[in-house]
């Protein structure tokens, strides 16, 4: 009877674990095949109608066909990017919040704000680089300065009196004037404003000297010929400005600042989660509607997944924060 009782014991316990595994395999299958069930929101954290917000929209209308879920885009702009972007860090990781970063967000945030409230690199997984985006250095129609060498010799002989416009400390204006100071061993004036718009208004109006900020934004002001443009800040000419060189061919060797576009995840998503949402981004800027409609934006396609866009944004805090440290900019 005894050996009967434990070899019965025996059966049961085997098939009980038997039945856990398929149980655990199957849940494992099931969780794999169910996401995404509900809806995702992609968190924007600029205000709504600039380049961020445009290229949010674009990729959330291709992720809702291709996912079969609802991707809705919410706007949190403040401070830099930052609130939208603390938002995202202390979401929930279960792959219904993504976030679109920048150069600003996810690289120098942290070399001007010691209290940021998010790590940039350990809170956050990224997913894809959606593309790359350049700025060209404008002056107004009238402006005296007809080109790059001349901005810089009237720079050389008046230290901190030409003026240009940014959006805010961090911003690739921002960090466009920073690399010209550096690789000219000048001295400009920052005037910030609240938005893009602003600035270029006071360019033509003659308050400013200079602007840097995208093609995209410059372009009905350079087809107006309201502005004059002096050089791209890409190291290549760009698609959507052909006539413009490189800054780095005008006087400034080596330089090259280029914002960028990205997707990223609360740390601790689902790998599986963040590979899926990889493919589909990178399929989707693969296709000529979506490059046509990046490029109408003023950004170069590109579509690089997790691992290479975590080591390029690891260079590019390397980069900018030789940058700002070199120019002495101290957090506050």
């Amino acid at each position: 009877m005894y050996r009967k009782l434990v070899g019965a014991l025996a059966v049961t316990a085997a098939l009980g674990s038997t039945l856990g595994v398929v149980a655990t395999s199957a849940h494992a299958a099931g969780a794999k095949g169910a996401w995404p069930t509900h809806t995702i929101r992609y968190i924007v954290p600029f205000s709504p109608g600039g380049v961020s917000d445009g290229v949010a929209r674009l990729i959330a209308e291709q992720l809702t066909a291709r996912l079969g879920q609802s991707v809705i885009v919410e706007n949190k702009p403040g401070v830099s990017g930052i609130v939208g972007t603390q938002l995202a860090a202390r979401a929930e990781p279960d792959g219904y919040t993504i976030v679109g970063g920048t150069i600003t967000t996810h690289a120098v945030n942290p070399f001007f704000v010691k209290s940021l409230g998010y790590d940039p690199v350990k809170d956050f997984a990224p997913v894809a680089l959606v593309g790359m985006v350049s700025n060209a250095l404008v002056v107004r129609a009238n402006s005296p300065y007809d080109t790059v060498q001349a901005v810089i010799d009237a720079a050389r002989a008046k230290p901190d009196t030409l003026t240009y416009g940014t959006a805010g400390p961090g911003t690739s204006q921002h960090l466009s004037g920073q690399l010209f100071q550096s690789i000219s061993g000048t001295r400009l004036r920052q005037i910030v404003y609240k938005g893009g718009s602003q600035s270029m208004i006071d360019l033509i109006g003659g308050q400013i000297d200079m602007v840097f900020d995208t093609v995209a934004a410059e372009r009905p002001m350079i087809d107006a010929g309201k502005v004059k443009v002096l050089g791209v800040t890409s190291a290549k000419p760009l698609a959507d400005l052909p006539q413009a060189r490189p800054l780095a061919e005008l006087g400034l060797p080596g330089f090259e600042m280029q914002s960028w576009q990205g997707i990223f995840a609360p740390a601790g998503t689902p790998a599986p989660v963040v590979d899926r949402l990889a493919r589909e981004i990178a399929a989707a800027v693969a296709t000529p509607e979506v490059r046509a409609k990046l490029t109408m934006l003023g950004v170069a396609p590109d579509g690089r997944g997790p691992a290479d866009f975590s080591a390029f944004q690891r260079s590019e805090i390397e980069k900018w924060g030789k940058v700002i440290k070199d120019a002495g900019i101290q957090a506050d």
